[in-house]
């Protein structure tokens, strides 16, 4: 009888489960309702203040790290970075606010600084992972959810072409890694653009703070998520090329079945 293979987690799915649900769940349940109160507006049942929302936002990459540990005894890189996306910006939101109402001076700067961090550390951590044991590539893009990496690999070894293919995913680890670059700097500006004209003294700026953050969210998957996308998918195009020239593959060979 066949081994039954091990389900495989896609890599979308992880990142939407530990790091964007998560963003979202502080863009918009961080209102504190007792400002709303005080400002005559209408405190809605999901207002629950920023240091809650953080405790909600964490409990998904903390369980689903804890979840993917117990099952497969391996850290999972996703939670761990919206682990740490949770914690920049709930940690920031909850530092950046005032009991009166007002925030930092420095708000927009230093939330446009957080949106751009993530992404150039990633970026950074792509390029220098790639001589390690563990590429980033392979985490993200060419990997065995994707990819038949063992059947690639092996006529790789067959025809010795060892050294294109290193070349080929030394090159697609650059292209990914510019993706992460333009990011950071397309989620500065859109920060930056967004607080142009942003009052931080006034007596609803933390009101107004919790808005801008949930329109460079809601904007930030159309303006930067669009991109991006197309970024990565000429990223793709090019290794599934480079890869069919290697070996001989089509796409279909390359590629595990859906």
């Amino acid at each position: 009888m066949l081994e039954k293979k091990p389900a495989r987690e896609h890599p979308l799915a992880n990142i939407l489960i530990n790091v964007i649900v998560p963003v979202l769940v502080l863009s918009y349940l961080s209102k504190d309702p007792v400002l709303q109160e005080q400002l005559g507006k209408v405190a809605k049942p999901w207002h629950i203040g920023p240091l809650k929302a953080m405790i909600l936002a964490l409990c998904l990459p903390v369980c689903y790290g804890v979840w993917h540990y117990a099952k497969t005894r391996k850290g999972n890189f996703f939670s761990a970075l919206g682990l740490v996306s949770v914690l920049l910006s709930g940690g920031l939101t909850i530092y950046l606010w005032n009991q009166n109402g007002t925030v930092k001076s420095n708000a927009g700067f230093l939330f446009g600084l957080k949106e751009a961090l993530i992404p150039l550390v990633l970026g950074i951590a792509i390029l220098t992972s790639h001589r390690s044991a563990s590429p980033l590539i392979r985490v993200f893009l060419y990997n065995d959810s994707i990819f038949d990496i063992p059947k690639i690999e092996a006529r790789v070894a067959e025809i010795s072409v060892q050294g294109g293919y290193d070349r080929l995913l030394l090159g697609a680890t650059k292209l990914f890694a510019m993706s992460f670059f333009l990011s950071s700097l397309m989620n500065l500006g859109l920060a930056q653009w967004f607080f142009l004209g942003f009052d931080a003294t006034a007596i609803d700026a933390l009101e107004n703070y919790n808005a801008i953050i949930a329109r460079i969210t809601g904007w930030g998957f159309a303006v930067i998520g669009g991109p991006i996308i197309l970024f990565l998918f000429f990223t793709l195009r090019r290794l599934l090329k480079g890869l069919g020239a290697l070996t001989g593959f089509t796409d279909h060979e390359l590629m595990l079945p859906r």
